[in-house]
């Protein structure tokens, strides 16, 4: 995979310098109607048939994601006390990342068109299979799609633990303050703990006022960690069940952290006094990976994150044919649009964070 950046717009807004960037001119009064840049890419799309729904794809992704989530419990007891079963768990933290994009979709209703059905399904895949809360996580990921990298109001990249801008960088104390310094060397590490903290969110957002049925959700988390400690447990002496989830949940934190880091990070970070449309705002704070249908299963499709946060109910299979679709319209309209390699990507997304730290190291 070629590790170049390839720009089909006038030079990109370099991912590296994003906190640093211009913004493009505000629209003007009524662009957001009919006669919009977003319109206009809209009925593009639309003529090419992209929004219509592909239920034989998600019939065959579906089933092969369960045949592999029920194929791989199968194998922790087929295998026995025996260390190999380590590997079954990073096998497993792939399966269960595949879950989690499965989820996804189900929320965007990239499956089915009404949202009864996807929430029923959102809440299996999600809170059953995978042990994480459908309701939390898509109130948070609709945040999120409204204002991406918008600081203040995108939970994604609210300050906690890790500072996402030098301005975060600046006002952080504590942990926050020593994570950031060395933020680009932590960030791998800290990874390894999000499938913790997914799950722990999850439980913590059962008690919030508006959370919605927040006891059937809990119900099916309950069940789900009774089933996964309880299977685990059964199959394997103390040690070697410690260890597999150790191993599991941790490769489940970094590979979800792979999926997700490339899309938005490093990215234009918006500030409240800037001015974009629609149509800017999520194709300049997005970031695009060249995929192949290896990279496209194992990402779920959202390596094409620009035509994902544009049209978020596309089904997967069509976003490779918008990406197309989309890149000329940029160009066309000279609105930079970037694209880069998967580990390219990563490059963009560590020197992004080591600049991010900056502050805090020369005060130090």
């Amino acid at each position: 995979m070629s590790p170049e950046r390839t720009t089909l717009a006038p030079p990109a807004i370099p991912a590296t310098r994003a906190p640093r960037a211009t913004p493009a001119p505000a629209a003007p009064a009524g662009r957001e109607r009919e006669g919009s840049d977003f319109a206009q890419l809209a009925r593009r799309i639309t003529e090419e048939g992209l929004l219509d729904r592909r239920p034989g794809y998600y019939t065959a992704r579906i089933g092969l994601t369960l045949a592999a989530f029920a194929g791989g419990w199968y194998a922790l007891f087929a295998l026995g006390d025996t260390w190999l079963q380590l590997a079954l768990a990073a096998g497993m933290s792939v399966v269960f990342t595949q879950l989690g994009l499965l989820a996804h979709d189900l929320a965007h209703r990239q499956v089915f068109r009404g949202r009864r059905a996807g929430e029923i399904g959102g809440r299996i895949v999600a809170n059953l299979l995978m042990g994480m809360s459908y309701g939390w996580w898509m109130n948070k990921h609709t945040r999120h799609h409204a204002n991406p990298n918008h600081e203040g109001r995108d939970p994604d990249v609210s300050p906690d633990i890790v500072v996402w801008s030098q301005q975060q960088a600046r006002e952080a104390h504590g942990a926050a303050r020593f994570i950031g310094r060395r933020l680009a060397y932590l960030f791998v590490p800290l990874l390894c703990l999000e499938g913790l903290n997914l799950s722990w969110n999850s439980f913590r957002a059962l008690r919030r006022p508006g959370m919605k049925r927040a006891r059937l959700e809990g119900s099916l988390l309950v069940l789900h960690f009774a089933a996964y400690f309880g299977v685990v447990f059964a199959a394997l002496p103390a040690g070697k069940a410690i260890a597999f989830l150790a191993v599991h949940q941790a490769l489940l934190g970094v590979l979800l952290g792979c999926v997700f880091a490339p899309n938005h990070k490093g990215m234009l970070m918006v500030t409240p006094e800037m001015r974009l449309d629609f149509l800017r705002r999520q194709v300049l704070t997005s970031r695009n990976v060249r995929g192949n249908p290896v990279l496209d299963t194992l990402m779920g499709g959202l390596n094409y994150q620009i035509e994902h946060h544009l049209f978020p109910s596309m089904p997967t299979p069509a976003l490779p044919r918008a990406a197309r679709i989309t890149r000329r319209f940029c160009a066309e309209k000279g609105i930079p649009y970037h694209e880069t390699g998967l580990l390219r990507s990563y490059r963009e997304i560590f020197t992004h964070l080591h600049r991010t730290g900056e502050p805090l190291r020369v005060d130090h």
